[in-house]
């Protein structure tokens, strides 16, 4: 399959990239900065560093979209905020726009988005039929997808991944928490009830293919593992395969203080469940948090 890739240099994208060359797939990735692509380590990626290069005589049988700024790559200012937007909505328009001069459009269009989709409701279960809650990860998610289902217009099949916490070698968050960890300095956030939906990194990357893939497939699929836990579970799972205490907790005032309305990513939680993947008879290769934490230290 001949597939274009944007967002294909971060930590998700490249590693589909090297997941689809390996099946002998053709992968291109859009990006502002190729020599960013010879990290990935398939010396047979084709890069594409312009949309504008995108033309009549272009031609893509899929196409996968995960671009975007971080969400957590800096305060919350209204200047951050437009950013995230643009990078995400903006970006999306403009490939639509792009893929639209091809003669024949793409079968296919995997869609990136987040959990952050159904907001902050607690304990509340929430599956891809789930009503929302409104909020600044809700709206930007909402308008995402709303974008991306236009290439459905075009004949195209689109299929919209909400995307967990990923659990897996390199990942950020994960990182970010195995050095205090690892010196026994761990512990929850706030009070530690918030749920995290979280996923295997192989698991994510099974999820991607089957929506490619599989024709039979469209709309939203929350990309989570069967199992999510509290805060405070996975803290305790986090600090048991390490084999070190974690009785720190991290006051939620301090999150609020330092991090202003970004908190509410870390303090208010979804518990997400893959309702639409399971109907399917997707089958997770590590639907538990202990044994998915376990791989992933493996490889440190």
């Amino acid at each position: 399959m001949d597939i274009l890739l944007t967002g294909g240099t971060g930590f998700l994208g490249s590693a589909l990239a090297r997941n689809l060359y390996d099946q002998n797939n053709t992968v291109t990735i859009l990006t502002r900065n190729p020599q960013s692509v010879r990290q990935i380590g398939r010396p047979g990626l084709k890069v594409l560093d312009d949309m504008a290069n995108i033309n009549a005589d272009s031609s893509y049988q899929a196409v996968i979209n995960l671009a975007g700024t971080p969400i957590f790559a800096g305060r919350w200012t209204p200047a951050q905020k437009q950013l995230i937007r643009s990078s995400r909505i903006g970006l999306t328009e403009r490939l639509l726009d792009a893929l639209a001069r091809m003669p024949t459009p793409p079968q296919v269009l995997v869609s990136g988005s987040a959990i952050g989709y159904y907001g902050c409701q607690g304990d509340t279960p929430l599956t891809e039929y789930s009503a929302v809650h409104e909020d600044f990860s809700q709206q930007l998610c909402h308008d995402w997808e709303q974008v991306a289902r236009q290439a459905e217009a075009q004949g195209t099949r689109v299929c919209l991944i909400r995307t967990g916490l990923v659990v897996g070698a390199g990942s950020g968050f994960l990182q970010r928490m195995l050095l205090p960890f690892r010196f026994g300095l761990g512990g929850r956030l706030g009070n530690g009830q918030q749920w995290m939906s979280w996923i295997h990194l192989q698991d994510w990357l099974g999820i991607a293919q089957t929506l490619l893939y599989d024709t039979t497939l469209h709309g939203p699929y929350n990309a989570t593992a069967p199992h999510p836990v509290t805060n405070r579970e996975f803290t305790r799972t986090l600090a048991a395969c390490l084999h070190r205490p974690a009785l720190l907790t991290l006051p939620a005032s301090l999150l609020k203080l330092g991090l202003g309305e970004m908190s509410e990513l870390l303090l208010g939680g979804q518990n997400v469940l893959p309702q639409r993947l399971l109907e399917h008879g997707y089958s997770f290769r590590y639907p538990l948090l202990s044994d998915a934490l376990q791989e992933v230290l493996s490889h440190e």
